[in-house]
């Protein structure tokens, strides 16, 4: 007997970017040196702080051979591919304060983090 498999749904991005993000991406791209302009931000995850892990942003000329591409909007992030089970459902947002501005990761896989919120657990 054959059985049709059922529809396969569209694979979801393991990182999504908030228009926020987008904008703010596209405006550091914009106003870099000309020698920084064909550089990728790449995304990812460093053992440190109380909890144990924290973010980690860098610009790279050329991707790793593992690294995940992701692209949303005109705009591409590299995900490292140590951190890529680590991110994967996360949304990616830029938060603009009197104080503060920084990207914001909404990450559903964390189960805690420090009191200041600069490292998290997974």
């Amino acid at each position: 007997m054959v059985r049709m498999a059922p529809a396969l749904k569209g694979r979801r991005g393991p990182l999504t970017l908030t228009q926020a993000a987008v904008q703010r991406l596209k405006e550091l791209q914009t106003n870099c040196a000309p020698e920084e302009q064909n550089k990728t931000l790449k995304i990812g995850i460093q053992g440190k702080g109380c909890s144990g892990n924290a973010y980690t942003l860098s610009w790279v000329a050329e991707p790793k051979k593992f690294d995940e591409k992701v692209t949303q909007d005109g705009v591409t992030v590299l995900i490292d591919s140590k951190a890529l089970l680590t991110l994967i459902g996360t949304e990616m947002d830029w938060f603009e304060g009197k104080l503060a501005s920084q990207f914001v990761f909404n990450n559903p896989n964390i189960k805690g983090a420090c009191g200041c919120g600069e490292s998290f657990l997974v």
